[in-house]
């Protein structure tokens, strides 16, 4: 049986997970021209002196996305880091080594991100050096997840901005506390046993045998009213308020106009197979096989990917098809599309 590290854990929350860190860089032009090249990213006030000042930055600023990219630390601190947590006494290192070696001993020695959440105070400019102290916000007692059971680990990243630094690797606490805040990010992880993933079964329509549930979608903030809506018999799809922009998947600012605002419109679940792909190998125990897979251009003018619930000889595209909302177990509903009868299809 595996270990149980219930109370020391505990005792970790609250606690800062090891010393300050130091960005090894200033903030600086040639990592985020790199950035915005790799991102696609055509924001002027990004590389554009002139363009930054009239949008009344008074100079060049940071994309906020780049936060963990000035402070992300190299291979070789993250080897030094694995290497200390699998030293025999867990007391080694910081507290968050202490944390994952007993995370370890618990038998969790798998780990997934499973979000991150980022709230920014002010741009980041050109020369300023970022400083990170990290808290140890929560550990959950043991969860039952679809990867295994574990426990979830959220640690809190406060930035602040010390221009001053020159070549320091490291700062004190007090030091710290003088620094400007310029952001937060609250990143979570789980620390989860291999194979124990969570194994409800399920029957299928027919009564057929017992089968592994559907894998869980990875919700977020921008996404979770689909999903809400579906199970509320609601076919529902991201709209901006601004432009009235319909976008799916779902995204937290608009592509468009670049508006935050956003609210949903109710699909019909009408709409014609845009394309398609049928999926034979390899085979996933939760699914039937062939597996149709449509890209669905719906009549409210944008598509979504879902499961077809036609035989793959019968597919064509730009076919008349329509959702219905599949109840799979009593967490997921999802949209699954049939072909429209032969009335419809001629307009009926």
């Amino acid at each position: 049986m595996s270990a149980d590290h219930s109370e020391e854990l505990a005792a970790l929350v609250g606690r800062r997970s090891g010393a300050p860190q130091v960005a090894p860089d200033a903030v600086n032009l040639a990592m985020i021209r790199h950035w915005v090249e790799a991102m696609g990213d055509e924001n002027p006030v990004y590389l554009s002196e002139e363009a930054a000042t009239d949008a009344g930055f008074g100079g060049i600023v940071a994309p906020p996305t780049m936060l963990q990219a000035w402070i992300m630390r190299g291979l070789k601190a993250s080897l030094e880091a694995e290497s200390r947590r699998a030293e025999p006494e867990t007391t080694a290192g910081s507290d968050n080594d202490r944390m994952m070696a007993l995370l370890d001993d618990e038998g969790r020695t798998s780990v997934v991100a499973t979000n991150c959440d980022q709230h920014y105070v002010r741009p980041l400019r050109l020369g300023e050096r970022l400083v990170t102290t990290s808290t140890i916000e929560d550990i959950t007692a043991e969860k039952k997840t679809g990867l295994g059971e574990g426990r979830f680990v959220t640690t809190r990243i406060d930035f602040v901005s010390l221009p001053d630094l020159g070549e320091h690797a490291s700062v004190s606490e007090e030091v710290v506390a003088a620094g400007e805040p310029v952001a937060t990010m609250r990143f979570r992880i789980l620390k989860y046993r291999p194979g124990t993933a969570k194994g409800a079964e399920v029957r299928d329509g027919d009564g057929g045998p017992a089968r592994p549930r559907r894998p869980r979608p990875a919700l977020t903030q921008d996404n979770a009213f689909f999903f809400e809506g579906t199970r509320a018999g609601k076919l529902l799809i991201q709209r901006c308020v601004s432009c009235h922009t319909l976008r799916h998947p779902p995204l937290p600012a608009c592509a468009v106009c670049g508006s935050l605002d956003w609210d949903t419109v109710q699909a019909s679940g009408r709409g014609e197979l845009y394309s398609f792909v049928v999926v034979h190998y390899p085979k996933v125990p939760s699914f039937d096989y062939p597996l149709p897979i449509g890209l669905v251009a719906l009549e409210e003018g944008t598509r979504l990917v879902a499961d077809l619930a036609i035989d793959p000889a019968e597919l064509r595209i730009g076919m008349p098809v329509e959702a219905e909302l599949v109840s799979f177990d009593d967490e997921l509903t999802l949209p699954v599309f049939h072909g429209l009868p032969a009335e419809r299809d001629e307009g009926g």
